[in-house]
């Protein structure tokens, strides 16, 4: 079971279905599974994040061996081949679409929600070297523009919009659009 309570079937599911749904360029179910890299990307991504720290099966009862490696060597070919990159522990829901998936980066402690589409050049990532809980945390149905960048342990609302740069010193809120210009917003209400 995947973090979100879906398991890895339910969840590929979803994503497939809001790659065709979602994206103008995909037509068919088997376009998105066969050529689509960013649903390629995310399927990887949550092979390895099941296997984040999960007992290998032939240790014995006192063993703390994990499969950590085979997640972060997941991680590694899915960079390399995608450019794309997702650390295994990051939580992701369902029916997420990456658009082109081209440089998008999400960190460790980052939490994106179900429905979400992210465009090409994307961070979600920390704001220094400090360890914990340090990324972002993307509620429901929220579209994150081109080369948007979301640092630091900022929550963002459901059915928000995200266009340039947010970080800690700013919030973006829910039940309706926020737009980023820079570090300003507009319309938008605490």
């Amino acid at each position: 079971m995947l973090p979100l309570g879906k398991s890895m079937i339910e969840a590929v599911r979803e994503d497939v279905m809001a790659c065709v749904s979602r994206d103008p360029a995909c037509l068919t179910f088997l376009e998105a599974i066969l050529f689509f890299k960013e649903f390629a990307e995310l399927v990887l991504y949550r092979a390895a994040r099941m296997q984040w720290k999960q007992p290998l099966s032939n240790t014995n009862s006192n063993s703390t061996a994990t499969t950590r490696f085979v997640s972060m060597w997941l991680q590694s070919q899915a960079s390399s081949a995608f450019g794309v990159d997702i650390h295994p522990f990051a939580t992701i829901g369902a029916a997420v679409m990456f658009d082109l998936g081209n440089g998008i980066a999400i960190g460790e402690s980052a939490r994106v929600g179900r429905g979400c589409t992210l465009l090409h050049g994307v961070t979600l990532g920390g704001t220094g070297n400090a360890l914990g809980d340090r990324h972002p945390k993307i509620r429901n149905h929220v579209l994150i523009g081109v080369n948007a960048s979301v640092l630091g342990n900022i929550k963002v609302g459901e059915n928000a919009k995200i266009r340039e740069y947010c970080d800690e010193s700013d919030s973006v809120g829910g039940y309706r659009e926020d737009y980023w210009e820079g570090k300003g917003r507009k319309d938008a209400q605490e």
